[in-house]
């Protein structure tokens, strides 16, 4: 080889190292930078950050200030300014459309008396046309001082036809044109699965409970489509503000799916939706010929599971309990599908790769449903199916390992617990009690727990689900001491109550601590959608939806963190929402 060919040879390989060095040693190009933050990831070794870069939608890198700085260039740097930052916060059951509408009719939420309620009613009277159907939703009995049903005399005082849902959406309560429009009369039998509460003399008395609701329900006009976007609109606005990126829509129908692909496509949807066909019916049909739609409009829809219901509620005792109530002792709750119609749709759903949500609060209801469970994982053994039960409220000792044991998700609502403790005790016994809202004895068992509101059943604010999951108080600090269990809870009926187990929370062993609350509401719910690839977390890959807050979640007093304010919401690196209270709180730096 010739010395002038080597030299050449030599001069290329040098300019290819340099090259490459060059090449590997200039930063990346994004389009922000957020930097000078305190960043819990919420990644599986709980890192905290300083800085990360957004690519299009997805986080491209995240660490130190120093390393972020070195490897990026962006168009665009965000400072912080020291502020905590966590990953958006996931709703696992929810209904969106259902608090979207809650604004548009009369509120009833936290009446102190049927009276309260039914003045309400009528201020709305005054604003509507003769003859104009009257919807309200949120009254709870276990709130007034008679804790007893209402009837429909009050009401009756209302020329205009009357349906008010109560609190948990397993009750109604109307006046008597309502029920004439729906041509109840004293000779109207209980339909399968439903309840229609009646006077002494035999005559409804205004109050149906589960399928029951359906005899008035059915004729009630359907919300038309401009309130449906209204409502839309408001519920997202109103997720955004306290931190929602994203929830898990517990029931929706074909009508809603058509209106959210409507506004996706209208680049009027800032948000995330994975949405449970409510049960057999047109969408379901559809959906089993059509199959799973995942990410639909980058994302914001994602159609692939079935919900189901078994029982009705605690609060209404429609709950189906192994035992009868223990403050009423002729009833077991009720049973809203036959086992053998559940065990047929559960196969059917999986059959077609479909997961299955099944509501069921009372220990009847779970060991049914797990029982429908096992028995089709049998049938259709693929694995990762993650078939959840939504609330699994109150649990017998022996279903409670079961979960682990079958791969079954406890899908949770922690507030429930802080607004059912006054009464769940006279309801359950003191026995039967140490089974209900068994975070701590679930998690033991190896099982996750996504977490939720329920909403509008409770307030939409993941803050306080996560205050209840790891303090079992209420937002006055009750119970913590020995004067509050006497003012304030109704306890079981035997007399039998361990007093100490309402001392410093209710039934406190059961606390979670805060980074499996917080994680309830992150990566565990993402992992109940089969999402947990994009979101849950702040890394590398994941959608860019983050949270900046007031607090540290994990550092401030327990009591402060009902407190926490969502000062700036972003989806996919994009600012969706802004606190009026806090617009200056970051600076753009181009």
């Amino acid at each position: 080889m010739s010395s002038q060919l080597k030299w050449f040879l030599v001069f290329v390989f040098t300019i290819t190292i340099v090259t490459y060095f060059v090449i590997h040693d200039m930063p990346d190009r994004v389009d922000t930078i957020f930097i000078n933050g305190r960043i819990h990831t919420m990644d599986s070794q709980m890192t905290v950050a300083e800085a990360f870069a957004v690519s299009g939608e997805r986080v491209v890198g995240i660490g130190s200030h120093d390393f972020i700085a070195r490897k990026y260039l962006a168009k665009d740097t965000v400072n912080l300014n020291g502020k905590n930052i966590i990953p958006g916060l996931i709703d696992a059951h929810c209904h969106l459309l259902g608090l979207g509408l809650a604004q548009l009719t009369v509120d009833l939420v936290g009446v102190q008396s049927e009276n309260e309620a039914v003045e309400r009613v009528e201020k709305r009277v005054a604003q509507v046309f003769s003859g104009q159907w009257i919807r309200g939703r949120g009254w709870d009995q276990n709130e007034w001082s008679t804790k007893s049903f209402p009837n429909q005399g009050l009401l009756n005082r209302i020329s205009n036809p009357v349906y008010l849902t109560r609190i948990d959406g397993h009750a109604c309560w109307v006046n008597e044109q309502a029920m004439r429009l729906a041509g109840v009369t004293k000779q109207t039998p209980d339909p399968v699965g439903g309840k229609i509460v009646r006077n002494t003399r035999g005559e409804p008395s205004g109050i149906f409970i589960d399928a029951a609701m359906d005899l008035i329900y059915r004729i009630v006009p359907e919300p038309t489509e401009e309130e449906m976007r209204s409502a839309i609109k408001i519920a997202i606005q109103k997720c955004l503000s306290v931190g929602l990126t994203s929830i898990h829509e517990m029931g929706v129908d074909l009508t809603q799916v058509e209106l959210y692909k409507k506004l996706i496509q209208e680049n009027a949807f800032n948000f995330r939706l994975y949405a449970s066909v409510d049960g057999p019916g047109e969408l379901w049909e559809q959906s089993k010929k059509a199959g799973k739609i995942i990410g639909y409009g980058q994302n914001r829809l994602t159609i692939r599971s079935l919900k189901l219901y078994i029982d009705g509620a605690l609060g209404s005792r429609g709950a189906a309990l192994i035992d009868p109530y223990s403050d009423e002792p002729t009833n077991r709750g009720l049973t809203v599908i036959s086992e053998e119609n559940l065990q047929n749709i559960v196969d059917e759903a999986l059959e077609n790769d479909f997961q299955v949500c099944a509501h069921a609060i009372g220990d009847r209801a779970n060991y049914i449903i797990l029982n429908a469970y096992q028995k089709a994982q049998e049938k259709n053994p693929k694995s990762n199916r993650r078939l959840r039960v939504e609330h699994a409220q109150v649990l017998s000792k022996d279903d409670i390992p079961r979960f682990h044991q079958l791969g079954v998700l406890p899908s949770m609502q922690p507030t429930h617990c802080t607004s059912d403790m006054y009464w769940a005790e006279a309801r359950l016994g003191s026995q039967r009690i140490r089974g209900a809202y068994a975070w701590q004895s679930l998690l033991k068992t190896g099982v996750i727990i996504p977490g939720g509101s329920d909403f509008p059943v409770e307030d939409p604010n993941p803050f306080l689900g996560i205050y209840a999951a790891c303090s079992r108080r209420d937002l006055q600090g009750r119970p913590s001491k020995e004067s509050d269990i006497d003012e304030f809870f109704q306890l079981s009926p035997d007399g039998t109550t361990d007093r100490n187990n309402l001392i410093n929370g209710w039934y406190p062993s059961e606390c979670m601590t805060r980074e499996e609350a917080v994680r309830c509401f992150t990566i565990w719910a993402a992992y109940a959608a089969f999402e947990e690839d994009i979101k849950g977390s702040l890394e590398r890959g994941k959608l860019a939806d983050f949270l900046v807050i007031t607090k540290d979640v994990f550092q401030c007093p327990i009591d402060e963190i009902p407190d926490i304010e969502v000062e700036h919401t972003y989806l996919g690196g994009k600012k969706v929402y802004t606190n009026p209270h806090f617009q200056q709180t970051m600076l753009s730096l181009k």
